[in-house]
């Protein structure tokens, strides 16, 4: 523990507390010879773990070990998935587009179908 005069300290004040935050140094100011205030290292926050850190919000609602859906809910999603996964097929192979939208690259019968149609000759402005 260093003792500094006040004078000093009011000149070094900056490069102090530097020292103090890196080297973990503690200095004690004195006025006219006499201690008036001490200059120690600030404590680090502590960190809480994550683990645990809402376990005081959390509620549990029904049986965790069930499943979320029946075997019949589970089957209808499935139905429904592979019917919208076959309507976007069929649409890209039609159209060469998904709900409208212009997506990357075309099916190749529609690329060379687009391709092969004669473009119209841009007029000059004159």
């Amino acid at each position: 523990m260093a003792i500094v005069p006040a004078t000093k300290f009011k000149a070094t004040c900056l490069e102090l507390m530097d020292r103090v935050a890196e080297k973990r140094e503690t200095y004690v100011i004195t006025k006219r010879g006499k201690p008036v205030a001490k200059l120690v290292p600030a404590d680090p926050p502590s960190r809480k773990s994550v683990f645990g850190c809402m376990a005081d919000q959390t509620e549990f609602v029904g049986d965790l070990d069930q499943p979320a859906w029946s075997a019949e809910e589970w089957k209808r999603f499935e139905r429904e998935r592979q019917a919208q996964a076959e309507a976007w097929e069929k649409e890209w192979w039609t159209h060469g587009t998904i709900s409208g939208k212009r997506t990357v690259g075309q099916p190749p019968h529609l690329a060379k179908r687009r391709a092969a149609r004669p473009r119209r000759a841009r007029r000059s402005a004159r």
